[in-house]
């Protein structure tokens, strides 16, 4: 990826006034943008250009941003931030299960769209310097995770126990880094078939693993509530 100064950002967008704000204000920041009105200039432009992350409008003409959200994330794992006129609960939690990253509703404030974007973009950064960490260790925060032993070491180099549950939902929000997991993708990640854990089991494993990993439980810094749709690991925070 690039840095983020020359990051690419992929504005999807059919509004022209929006398309513009958006394509003249990122320009701004110095970012690469590149706009577009509908999913086919999308998909063109993916296989034209190296895109870091797109700004997907929902309402779009032909297919909406959540049909190609949903298409998007079979092939790719490139962010994406659906922008949207439509601020219910059940639109962000649908988009979000899909496979976005982030949610904005008009009108939208232009900074902080500008800050979620480059926050998106720095743990991107991110969970590509974890996979080039000889995996299968993932390292966070000055703890390692180690798949093949299934251990856990501290800062301080000792030895953390997890249950095997407690193992596969750190994997799984570890892997997904900068990603938002609902209860119910970090549900069918650690079940098996002799136990199935409900969402309830969910928030207890996650309080467990706070009270092993974070500096102060109370307020999470790396396994973090989204509230009403699951569970982000931020990597960067500490």
């Amino acid at each position: 990826m690039a840095t983020n100064h020359k990051a690419s950002i992929l504005i999807v967008e059919d509004d022209p006034v929006t398309s513009s704000l958006l394509l003249a204000y990122f320009k701004k920041e110095n970012y690469h943008v590149i706009a577009t009105s509908d999913g086919d200039g999308m998909w063109k432009a993916l296989k034209q250009h190296s895109i870091d992350l797109i700004l997907l409008d929902i309402n779009l003409p032909g297919k909406d941003g959540f049909s190609l959200l949903k298409k998007l994330r079979i092939k790719s794992n490139i962010s994406v931030v659906l922008v949207s006129s439509r601020n219910e609960d059940i639109d962000r939690i649908l988009g979000l299960e899909l496979g976005a990253d982030d949610y904005v509703a008009k009108p939208f404030n232009e900074h902080e769209l500008l800050v979620r974007v480059r926050n998106l973009l720095r743990r991107g950064q991110s969970a590509i310097a974890i996979q080039e960490e000889h995996q299968p260790t993932y390292r966070f925060a000055g703890w390692e995770l180690n798949q093949v032993s299934r251990s856990l070491t501290s800062p301080k180099n000792e030895s953390v126990y997890l249950t095997n549950g407690e193992f596969h939902l750190l994997l799984t929000l570890v892997e997904q880094s900068g990603k938002v997991l609902t209860r119910d993708q970090l549900m069918a990640a650690v079940s098996n078939r002799e136990w199935m854990p409900t969402s309830r089991t969910i928030d207890v494993m996650v309080n467990r693993l706070r009270r092993k990993i974070e500096k102060d439980p109370k307020d999470p810094a790396l396994l973090v509530t989204i509230h009403g749709v699951g569970y982000q690991f931020l990597p960067e925070q500490e």
